[in-house]
């Protein structure tokens, strides 16, 4: 049942002839973020029940059509009768940028406005949501400049060189890289391929450093009061990070059972390109050792084809059937990939957490924080409804009743802007207590010395030294 006071009809967001006579007046847009598994979807679909909404996917892998078990796409019964776009619709095989997702977003934000209905951005491709309501981001005015490398390829929240996959190429691009813009290598790793190429093409149009060129887009736009597109009350849904990883990796289990391999082997091909589309996703290349032995072996048999191919795969019969072989060799690929797609998952909402702590403490933006650790710990629908629901529906009440609210106040933009520019973003720091990890970055260096894990380790080599 709708709670009181919230919105039970179209709203009228107050457009004048399709234009907004006054720079507060920007269209309001709710954004839902979040690491994954802490219920962006599941919390959108439920404020849709409450307020006139729809909703635009901003998940870099759920755009485009096919592996639903994997990528997590809500079902059309999970829906509700909330309307959504851009979830399946993209060619798995294409490459959705960023770029694309913001030319795709804003007629979609432009219709559901139009039929005086809320737009809700859902998503934790982070890229894809400062790409459509930061302009600077995406400066079409400045065509020698390639904006991916500003926010960063469509599925950087999906690959980064932390995923485990082991894969050696050559260090040419890289070392030219280095010649050229040493700041810009240090600022990333050695086999994050797309990023090098995109840096060396920035410096063949402008003939500018990337970081020298970046740093100064930055300043030039920083402080604009039209920094943002539109009015957004953000919103993040977030939980512990024990709380998370029992999470993902109990829902990794979950995808087995559900179909994961049947998804995966349909998309199979000896090596295919996992840098484009679809293929980008958590859970497809982890598989390919495994799948490789089992499309070349002779000694898997039947049971195991037909298990991969058929409508189910218990966890049970898949370790069953495994035992079964002489050859020790499938069962061995099938848990490294599993083990290795919930690090990688894991990984995943490390990454996530870490970017809205940036888009917070660097960009400024105001984020409003639900937490769904209780919930997610205890699986309760009552807790779901009144430490998550309650108080996000409040959020979204208290933003739709409010005349004009601005994203950033002028002031703070110029002052967090100028603290933004003398901010040591581009240092590379090593921690060599932690395994030689590379932090990137002054404040990203201080969090990392504050952890817990650190303070550990760090301890436990002074006390060997003793």
């Amino acid at each position: 049942m709708d709670s009181a006071g919230d919105v039970q009809g179209p709203l009228s967001l107050n457009p004048s002839n399709g234009r907004w006579e006054d720079e507060k007046e920007k269209p309001k847009v709710v954004v839902i973020m979040g690491p994954t598994g802490s219920g962006k979807s599941r919390l959108a679909i439920d404020l849709g029940s409450r307020f006139p909404m729809e909703i635009i996917n901003a998940d870099s892998m759920q755009v485009y059509r096919g592996l639903d078990v994997l990528t997590n796409k809500v079902s059309l019964n999970e829906r509700k009768g909330v309307p959504h776009h851009l979830l399946g619709t993209i060619s798995p095989n294409l490459e959705f940028t960023a770029k694309d997702f913001r030319d795709s977003a804003i007629p979609l934000i432009d219709d559901v406005l139009s039929r005086n209905y809320i737009p809700v951005i859902v998503g934790g491709t982070n890229y894809y949501i400062q790409a459509l309501v930061s302009p600077f981001l995406l400066d079409d005015s400045s065509e020698y400049m390639d904006d991916s490398c500003t926010h960063g390829p469509s599925g950087e929240d999906q690959l980064d060189h932390d995923l485990d996959f082991g894969r050696d190429s050559s260090k040419y691009g890289y070392d030219h890289l280095k010649d050229i813009d040493p700041v810009s290598a240090n600022r990333i790793h050695p086999n994050n391929h797309r990023k090098i190429s995109q840096y060396l093409n920035l410096y063949a149009r402008s003939g500018i450093p990337p970081s020298k060129l970046l740093q100064e887009k930055t300043a030039e736009n920083w402080g604009r009061v039209d920094n943002s597109r539109y009015n957004c009350c953000f919103i993040c849904v977030d939980a512990s990070l024990p709380v998370l990883d029992r999470y993902v990796e109990q829902r990794v289990d979950c995808m087995i059972e559900a179909g994961l391999l049947n998804e995966v082997f349909d998309i199979y091909s000896p090596n295919a390109n996992y840098t484009r589309g679809l293929r980008q996703a958590i859970g497809v290349r982890e598989f390919e050792n495994f799948l490789g032995v089992y499309e070349e072996s002779s000694s898997i048999d039947f049971s195991l084809n037909s298990m991969i191919k058929g409508d189910k795969t218990s966890l049970q019969n898949l370790s069953a059937v495994l035992d079964s072989f002489d050859n020790n060799q499938p069962k061995m690929l099938m848990k490294e990939a599993i083990e290795k797609m919930k690090l990688n998952t894991r990984r995943l909402v490390r990454r996530q957490k870490r970017r809205l702590s940036q888009l917070q403490a660097l960009f400024g933006w105001s984020i409003n924080y639900v937490d769904a650790t209780e919930t997610i710990s205890c699986n309760s629908e009552d807790l779901w409804a009144s430490e998550v629901v309650e108080p996000a529906a409040k959020i979204v009440r208290s933003f739709l009743n409010e005349n004009a609210i601005s994203m950033h106040d002028s002031e703070a933009l110029n002052s967090m802007g100028q603290k933004l520019i003398q901010r040591d973003l581009w240092t590379q720091y090593t921690c060599k207590a932690c395994g030689d990890r590379v932090l990137r970055g002054a404040h990203e260096w201080e969090q990392h010395k504050q952890g817990r894990g650190h303070r550990k380790r760090v301890s436990r080599l002074r006390k060997s030294q003793a």
